[in-house]
């Protein structure tokens, strides 16, 4: 059995994390802890106030419990908000605290791009304008190319939350250019885990979202690769062999 940990603020898309577990497998539990959401906006300082040391330590004293074995901050605008350095020190802290491997969603962007060989990548969010660059500020220090921003601001995160398959597949189809090698749709408040198959065949390229980058990221702390194609092109990497 492999144990994921994730802290995800509030409740909003986290319906995503049990539907994602099914179809992984039953050899790999996914144990969400909710930690405050604070002022639910998309503001840039309430959102580095989100991912706040003290925030993040509440949360680890209720996984500690769960016999997780790593453990990612499921939240991307608490993390690339902080920029690079600020998110890699988040990140340090949330090891120290838990005591195990740990990263982040935004971390699970960069990485989970480079894994399927995406190197210009276009963004589509549902966050304010300043906030999006800030997005694309961070991939790009993480060796990405950016070929298109598109925002669709929502006023608070829960309108994002009510958001269904027309409206995701709307944003992505706005955010793609014809030179993105994948879509990347960061909001951990979007529904994203059944629309993925929908959302890849209508663009013809990969798509990475949110939820699904958070718990990739998570088994790749763990060592695992699962081969789950339902969950986009992320998850058709063939599973390392032990010998």
């Amino acid at each position: 059995m492999t144990a994921l940990g994730l802290l995800y603020p509030g409740h909003r898309a986290e319906d995503d994390y049990p539907r994602i577990e099914q179809l992984l497998g039953s050899d790999i539990r996914v144990d969400l802890i909710h930690t405050d959401p604070g002022e639910d906006t998309h503001r840039v300082a309430a959102l580095r106030e989100l991912g706040s040391a003290e925030r993040l330590a509440e949360g680890v004293e209720a996984l500690r419990l769960t016999g997780v074995e790593t453990v990612v901050w499921a939240c991307a605008g608490g993390g690339f908000v902080q920029g690079w350095a600020g998110a890699q020190e988040q990140v340090r802290t949330l090891a120290r605290l838990a005591g195990m491997p740990a990263s982040s969603t935004s971390f699970g962007f960069v990485h989970a791009a480079h894994e399927i060989g995406a190197r210009r990548v276009a963004v589509g969010t549902a966050y304010p304008e300043d906030v999006t660059a800030l997005f694309a500020d961070f991939l790009r220090d993480g060796g990405l190319e950016v070929t298109g921003l598109r925002s669709s601001p929502a006023a608070t995160p829960a309108e994002v939350t009510g958001w269904g398959e027309e409206d995701v597949l709307t944003l992505a189809r706005a955010a793609d250019t014809p030179d993105a090698q994948a879509v990347l749709l960061p909001d951990t408040a979007l529904h994203t885990a059944a629309h993925l198959g929908l959302l890849e065949k209508a663009l013809s390229k990969p798509v990475l979202t949110a939820s699904q980058v958070t718990v990739w990221e998570g088994l790749r702390l763990a060592d695992r690769r699962v081969n789950a194609p339902t969950l986009g092109s992320l998850f058709t990497r063939e599973p390392l062999v032990q010998v």
